[in-house]
């Protein structure tokens, strides 16, 4: 049989999951620092927006200068197998760096925007909201990945994508799995409770945060969910637990963790929050 993620099967509308009777064990995710952690679920390894190169300055196409602050928690030769990368986007190197744009080359499907299905090496594919692709568990049955929707800045999509982008969310689910959401880069709460109505309760959601601001850009507002909105993030999705990525080792992120602990200390949801394995 052909690699488990080498073959996906496309579906446009996916049917609503119902909730979970009983919270499934949580599985281990292992953070790497900025937006890119590494999980196994349903015996695939999914890597989320790949970055490994060092500290320094990187330049956005058009846009401002980024500076990496800190080095990652790990290399590409620390991950072993990867089956499929989720890349919220791939036009910013806080997103995909060249480390990680040289990683997609060896991974054998990376799920991400329609507009980065065309700019990047084969095996890509674009997911449109709610387009959904299977893709074959090594002891069968599926894991099915959707794309969901995500607003990278204030506003509608219409006003933020000429400036920032398209972006990708993904919900993850299966048979006897958890209901697993990957929010990307989004800064707006309207996806989330769509998200919600379709995929709730949800059991782990890896939440982007750090509310990374740039004053050129609508007036500073945030580009990314910030600590009080990812804790409402939570609230709505009725995530059982989050782990923050996105929050740290950029000079552009402006709350980190010891924000999203008082946030979600503050909305009484503590407990749900899972730094992960770092490294």
């Amino acid at each position: 049989m052909s690699s488990p993620a080498s073959s996906p099967k496309s579906s446009s509308v996916p049917a609503p999951v119902p909730a979970s009777i009983a919270a499934p064990e949580p599985f281990p995710v292992r953070v790497f620092g900025g937006p890119t952690a590494l999980f196994d679920y349903g015996g695939l390894r999914f890597l989320t927006d790949p970055t490994f190169d060092g500290p320094g300055e990187y330049r956005t196409p058009g846009g401002p200068v980024l500076t990496k602050t800190a080095p990652p928690a790990g290399s590409p030769a620390d991950l072993g197998r990867v089956d499929v990368v989720l890349l919220s986007h791939d036009e910013h190197p806080d997103n995909l760096d060249e480390s990680g744009r040289a990683l997609l080359a060896e991974v054998p499907l990376t799920l991400t925007t329609p507009g980065g299905e065309k700019r990047l090496v084969d095996r890509v594919k674009g997911l449109a909201d709610w387009d959904s692709v299977e893709l074959d568990r090594p002891g069968g049955g599926t894991v099915t990945v959707t794309g969901v929707p995500a607003v990278h800045g204030p506003g509608t999509r219409e006003e933020t994508e000429p400036l920032t982008g398209q972006v990708v969310g993904f919900v993850l689910t299966g048979t006897g799995l958890p209901t697993v959401y990957v929010s990307g880069d989004n800064a707006s709460l309207d996806p989330v409770r769509r998200i919600a109505e379709r995929f709730g309760p949800v059991d782990t959601a890896l939440l982007f945060a750090g509310a990374p601001r740039f004053p050129v850009l609508f007036g500073g507002e945030c580009l990314v969910l910030d600590s009080a909105r990812a804790a409402e993030a939570a609230r709505i999705l009725g995530a059982r637990r989050v782990v923050p990525v996105h929050y740290d080792s950029w000079t552009h992120f402006t709350e980190g963790r010891d924000d999203l602990t008082a946030a979600f200390t503050a909305a009484g949801l503590a407990d749900r929050l899972d730094w992960g394995h770092q490294g």
